[in-house]
């Protein structure tokens, strides 16, 4: 099934592959959402199916709890697991620093929420998600849809004052109408280009009435694995100070990837 794949999916699987080394019997694993993190969920319920891993996973989207489900991987909810022992999930952008933008997929708060509540964030990611500086990706905030207008207007008169190049906000849309979170809130996409301070727009963002949450994770991932489309595997791991490499051989599965949709 791999050697079908594009080198870009390559790379996301190699990245997925390398990740479930950090899973040991009887944790508590956060499962992140997003194209790259759905080949993680499928490579954890492989090992749960063939190797008799025991885990239960913590899903960040109602999506990913259906994956899970479907592999074979025992659900629970962040309440019931309390804290959990490593998350791993996708990133649309990360810095030199670990720092990410996220929320692509439309669930950064119950990834934010997940991921802080993890003793380890572990970022899978192929390597054109590298970036100098956050902020070419569109930085996602959720808001609440009371007065989402109003919300949008006051975040870009916010934005005068912070060190970005864009100012736009635009409503996330599905089809003709207003894209909804699990959580049943809207999301503005903000069309930066560049983020000058990230931790400063982090903040400030939080404190506006109407807004839930923002997609910039400070300070919160631990480890990045970025993969190659040739299978070679970089691992960052920011708090030993260590960058490791090795190559994963692309091996026949049993329709692993059957059916797996971005």
């Amino acid at each position: 099934m791999t050697g079908e794949l594009s080198p870009i999916d390559k790379a996301k699987f190699v990245a997925a592959k390398r990740s479930v080394d950090y899973v040991e019997d009887g944790m508590r694993v956060g499962l992140g959402t997003g194209s790259t993190a759905a080949w993680m969920v499928r490579c954890l319920g492989e090992l749960v199916r063939e190797d008799g891993l025991k885990i239960r996973g913590v899903p960040t989207s109602t999506r990913t709890a259906e994956l899970a489900r479907e592999v074979g991987i025992e659900v629970i909810s962040l309440d019931e697991a309390r804290w959990i022992d490593v998350t791993i999930d996708g990133a649309d952008e990360f810095d030199g620093n670990l720092n990410l933008i996220k929320g692509g997929g439309g669930a950064l708060l119950q990834e934010k929420i997940v991921a802080t509540a993890s003793d380890q964030m572990i970022v899978i990611a192929d390597v054109g998600k590298e970036v100098e500086k956050l902020g070419a990706f569109p930085l996602p905030v959720e808001v609440i849809p009371f007065g989402w207008q109003t919300t949008k207007s006051l975040i870009e008169e916010l934005l005068i004052s912070m060190d970005v190049l864009g100012r736009d906000a635009t409503l996330r849309m599905n089809g003709d109408s207003a894209f909804i979170t699990d959580e049943g809130n809207y999301i503005l996409d903000l069309h930066l280009g560049r983020i000058g301070n990230a931790h400063q727009l982090a903040m400030v963002l939080n404190q506006m009435p109407g807004v839930v949450e923002n997609g910039l994770f400070i300070d919160i991932c631990d480890v990045v694995i970025l993969g190659y489309g040739d299978g070679r595997v970089e691992t960052r791991d920011i708090n030993e100070g260590t960058v490791e490499e090795d190559r994963l051989d692309f091996v026949e599965t049993d329709n692993l990837f059957t059916d797996l949709q971005d």
